[in-house]
């Protein structure tokens, strides 16, 4: 199988390497096939990456996207990479409608399944490590360029202009609030099992992923400051329910990722 990914930076076309990814009844399990850089070579390697020209190449490619529509750099790349070489191969796409508009021009056999929307998920959180040449920072750098021609593009052709604004602050402002309870019940659920009275005695999401950052293991509540974010009934309760090392440090990283998007939502509001 083949798997269509679009990028601020281009389009790649990857190959699915190890068959056990096909084989998860658990869309939730493949998470474990991306979690480091060398486990996510294993699963899937490139094929091929077509690079945008400048950002007004990749915004014309965006807006395609946006309409479901096979623009003219992406119908090239299909033809090159993928009629040419492999006609008969499936390729997983992120979109149903584009999925649907590449079906019927090119008659190619498409998927859009929960599963692969989980390997296309992983393979862009791997990006940086699947593609050659192609840095964290730079990759971030061509999304803010992007977004900011986007941005521009929609206020142009808006007749109202500043209802638009406020709207989309508005809506920006929501998904973060889901995002955040997203984050905030996974690592709840997770830290959960070592210390349970937390999420009682913290109800505040913030204040609860700092303090699993702080804390970590139960244990060390008696030699960490928690004055400034938590009552003192926490350094007398119970003793907890023992975790591994490695579930530990999913919890932390977990913490890790629900701290930034909580000062954003901070600074908007």
């Amino acid at each position: 199988m083949l798997v269509l990914v679009e990028t601020p930076a281009g389009y790649g076309l990857f190959r699915v390497k190890n068959k056990k990814l096909l084989e998860v009844e658990d869309a939730n399990d493949l998470t474990s096939f991306f979690a480091s850089a060398e486990v996510a070579q294993k699963s899937v390697h490139l094929e091929a990456f077509a690079k945008f020209k400048d950002t007004k190449h990749a915004l014309d490619e965006v807006l395609a996207l946006r309409e479901s529509k096979v623009g003219k750099s992406l119908k090239k790349f299909l033809k090159k990479h993928l009629l040419q070489t492999d006609a008969s191969a499936q390729l997983a796409v992120s979109d149903k409608a584009l999925g649907a508009a590449i079906r019927n021009k090119f008659g190619i056999d498409v998927v859009f399944t929960p599963t692969t929307h989980e390997i296309i998920r992983g393979i862009k959180e791997q990006l940086s490590n699947l593609l050659d040449g192609l840095s964290a920072k730079d990759r971030q750098q061509m999304a803010m360029s992007l977004a900011h021609s986007l941005n521009r593009f929609k206020l142009k052709f808006s007749p109202e202009k500043l209802d638009t604004m406020i709207i989309q602050a508005v809506a920006l402002i929501d998904d973060l609030d889901r995002e955040l309870n997203n984050f905030a019940m996974r690592l709840k659920e997770w830290y959960g099992w070592h210390f349970p009275e937390l999420s009682k005695i913290v109800t505040d999401n913030l204040i609860y992923a700092k303090t699993v950052q702080l804390v970590g293991f139960r244990s060390n509540t008696r030699n960490v400051e928690l004055s400034p974010l938590l009552p003192d009934e926490v350094s007398s309760l119970p003793p907890a329910t023992r975790v591994d090392r490695v579930h530990m440090l999913s919890c932390l990283a977990f913490a890790l990722r629900l701290l930034p998007p909580s000062y954003a939502q901070t600074s908007l509001q």
